[in-house]
């Protein structure tokens, strides 16, 4: 009876629409059911974290399904993802139960103040670079702020649960509050050794001498930002199909300070090591594609102080070049 009634045509406006949901018949357990199995990839994590039976919760998202006419998951042996439909209602799902926390917090603040933690998403290497400058500098200015980290190996749209996070995108249209912290220029970085051995050689030539290193990007083939680099400094004959491949730019950046190969690595993440001579920029070319670094976050968090806090400081921070 429920589902037949959230099904039926409504009138909005006068306008008849057809196939869209009253909401008094939103079935608000089974979305979260849903979106905590899509979140923990299994009925049984889910199960767990919901603190509900798995029948329970199956029967929750076999509603849902109904109630939306398709598949939401995709359920194989061993193996379970989210169909198209599926993806596409996921996000609508998170986001709308992050503003209700939003929402929530915020009343439950104003009406008893609580110790504040702030929960911050960064990309791998920028953590590993940079977490520890900037939390120290950020607690000693904000010591009444405490800070959550997370630094997940997906790079991409920040985690649902985070306040804040630095991503490494282009620039995209969506529908959270972005500030470009700096634009990413990459060089090609090295040993000392592997330079001064090699000194002779033009950039083509001394590509060719050595062992490339490359960074995986989500989403792109293994050999995608030395193909655009040769694409962009002339070099489109010399091979850069071959070498390593490291799931993040602090793993090449190791492998470059052990001696071995030739990385492309952004020279402001790793000022550092440039500045020190433990690694050098032999050459001047530079690859320049649109990635940057971006704070992100959610437009009902801008009201939140700790938020605005962190977020005025990290703009202000790299916005006179401070590297951390």
């Amino acid at each position: 009876m429920a589902l037949h009634a959230a099904c039926e045509a409504n009138t909005a406006g006068g306008r008849l629409q057809k196939n869209s949901i009253d909401r008094r018949w939103l079935p608000l357990n089974a979305l979260r059911a849903f979106e905590g199995v899509a979140k923990h990839g299994s009925f049984t994590a889910a199960a767990n974290a919901l603190l509900i039976s798995q029948s329970a919760l199956s029967r929750h998202v076999i509603a849902l399904e109904r109630l939306a006419g398709v598949q939401l998951f995709e359920r194989r042996p061993h193996a379970l993802s989210l169909t198209k439909a599926g993806q596409h209602l996921l996000p609508a799902v998170v986001k709308s139960f992050d503003r209700l926390e939003y929402a929530l917090d915020d009343i439950r603040n104003e009406a008893v103040p609580l110790p504040r933690t702030l929960r911050v998403q960064m990309p791998p290497s920028f953590a590993v670079q940079l977490a520890v400058p900037i939390l120290r500098d950020f607690r000693r200015m904000s010591a009444e702020v405490d800070i959550d980290l997370v630094s997940p190996y997906n790079v991409g749209p920040p985690l649902g649960e985070v306040d804040v996070a630095v991503v490494y995108s282009r620039p995209t249209v969506t529908d959270l509050v972005s500030d470009l912290l700096w634009p990413v220029s990459l060089s090609i970085v090295c040993h000392p050794d592997i330079a001064a051995a090699h000194r002779d050689k033009d950039l083509g030539a001394f590509i060719e001498a050595n062992e490339i290193v490359h960074v995986r990007l989500t989403d792109q083939p293994r050999h995608h930002l030395w193909s655009q680099f040769a694409r962009q400094t002339g070099l489109a004959n010399v091979s850069v199909e071959r070498g390593l491949v490291f799931d993040t730019a602090v793993l090449a950046a190791q492998y470059a300070l052990a001696g071995q190969g030739l990385a492309l690595l952004d020279t402001r993440l790793f000022a550092e090591e440039l500045r020190s001579g433990r690694l050098v920029k032999p050459f001047a070319a530079t690859l320049d594609d649109g990635y940057g670094y971006y704070l992100t976050t959610h437009p009902e968090g801008l009201g939140d102080t700790a938020i605005a806090l962190f977020r005025s400081w990290l703009i202000e921070r790299f916005g006179r070049g401070a590297a951390g």
